[in-house]
């Protein structure tokens, strides 16, 4: 496990990784996403394990978890989607979804799900940070408050196109050129809690959570034949006295919309969804009228959708996805139709032409040639892991605890900064001291440059 070792993980590390620019915008269609709220509190997948495709730890069913905060009883009405079965949910507003996972010896027993389809559309992936240049090339700056939103809003008036928040109190901005020359990192790294909100994750450690700054705009004009449109402010909650319109053209005889989130304060707080072209009133919803389930398809060309909140309105808000039809029965296929309809592409596009023979033969060795590298490499990634978790001095372990800042207590050390993180965290710490009990799984150290930087940030609280 020397030298060796790690110079074979530099050279196969890359196969594992999405083809550049394959995350951006990867989960922007909004047909590709089981989430749109930021922290998978929506999330109702069917993932029963903590990694993707049968990976990680596999969770215990909601309906045998008496012992625990959250079980299928503290959920009667089934609002966080609790009940008998062991899919990954969000009761307790997390940064992500999660699950309880048999009890180890060393007393874990919960884990946060990696669900490569729960990222909110407008999310373009996580990017590697190196700093030099950095990912994002536009202007940037710091914040004890740090959300999702408030970096959002602080790019949009800056007048770029997208936003990156890092670090958990660092935002930067940046355009469509800094993100074609991006270099994608795994969804996992962009595991740090937003410094203004504990229910958001703000990139990571050299990572940047990059998002389009049309995500919670108050204003938009939309062409694209499908798309979501947020409220504003969103992933925050909407504030008080907001005056918010859209307009949706150019889509097709039909428009249908289907709301996957909708929680306004009252009455008060009121959609509505006109016809751009005569201004006629189509339908309108408020807090104590919500639009119903399902698709809604309306009969125009272009539509202007209006939002007002009154004085004291601060709620969740809404997320609803739009695509334009041609005809309003455009989407339902008869039988005949959908059996000889080729599986196809998920743009949508008519694939028409047969297969070439050998190519399933040729599709199926390449799997396997990629299930094989990818598992070898995993298990020296581990065994490399594993050889560097031994010499790790202090562990902080992961739990439902809150954001942690403290004084080191060992000789030549004035500070130490730490806070939970889906993984955790591993701290450089004086030989001996207590910190260092505990588990080893998913730990790793914080480097050189965030340390400094947090320690000038948390010297100006």
């Amino acid at each position: 496990m020397g030298t060796p070792v790690l110079q074979c993980l530099l050279f196969l590390f890359p196969m594992l990784l999405p083809p550049r620019g394959a995350s951006a915008g990867s989960l922007h269609s909004p047909g590709l996403s089981e989430c749109f709220q930021v922290n998978g509190a929506d999330y109702r997948g069917h993932q029963n394990y903590t990694g993707p495709r049968g990976a990680g730890r596999p969770c215990l069913f909601w309906d045998q978890t008496q012992q625990h905060s959250y079980s299928s009883a503290s959920d009667p009405q089934g609002r966080w989607g609790l009940g008998a079965h062991n899919f990954c949910r969000n009761p307790d507003g997390d940064v992500q979804p999660w699950c309880y996972v048999p009890e180890t010896e060393e007393g874990i027993y919960w884990r946060y799900c990696d669900i490569p389809t729960c990222h909110m559309p407008g999310y373009l992936g996580c990017f590697v940070d190196s700093g030099a240049p950095p990912a994002l090339s536009g202007p940037s700056g710091t914040s004890t408050k740090l959300t999702v939103q408030v970096c959002l809003r602080f790019c949009r008036m800056k007048g770029y196109q997208l936003a990156g928040v890092e670090a958990g109190y660092a935002c930067f901005c940046g355009s469509e050129s800094d993100l074609a020359r991006g270099r994608p990192a795994p969804a996992t790294d962009c595991d740090q809690i937003c410094f203004g909100h504990p229910g958001q994750l703000c990139g990571g450690d050299g990572r940047l959570g990059i998002y389009e700054v049309s995500v919670g705009s108050c204003q938009g004009n939309w062409t694209a034949p499908q798309g979501v449109i947020y409220s504003p402010d969103f992933p925050d909650e909407y504030g008080p006295d907001r005056n918010c319109s859209w307009v949706l053209g150019q889509m097709g005889a039909v428009l249908e919309l289907t709301f996957r989130l909708f929680e306004l304060a009252d009455s008060r707080d009121r959609l509505e969804l006109r016809d751009a072209s005569s201004g006629n009133l189509l339908r309108a919803f408020d807090g104590t009228h919500p639009p119903p389930p399902g698709p809604l398809r309306l009969r125009t060309a272009a539509l202007l959708l209006t939002f007002r909140s009154d004085a004291r309105g601060h709620a969740q808000g809404f997320a609803l996805t739009y695509r334009g039809l041609q005809d309003a029965v455009e989407d339902s296929a008869s039988p005949k139709d959908s059996a000889e309809a080729p599986a196809g592409d998920p743009d949508g596009a008519n694939v028409s032409c047969s297969p070439k023979p050998g190519a399933a033969q040729a599709s199926i060795g390449a799997r396997v040639f990629s299930t094989v590298t990818a598992t070898s490499v995993l298990l020296l990634l581990l065994l490399s892991l594993l050889r560097l978790l031994r010499r790790r001095s202090c562990l902080l372990a992961p739990g439902k605890g809150s954001l942690a800042l403290g004084p080191s207590r060992g000789p030549g050390r004035s500070w130490a900064v730490w806070y939970r993180r889906p993984r955790g965290v591993a701290l450089p710490c004086p030989p001996g001291d207590s910190q260092a009990e505990g588990p080893a799984a998913g730990y790793r150290p914080l480097s050189a440059s965030s340390q400094s930087s947090l320690r000038s940030l948390i010297s100006a609280l």
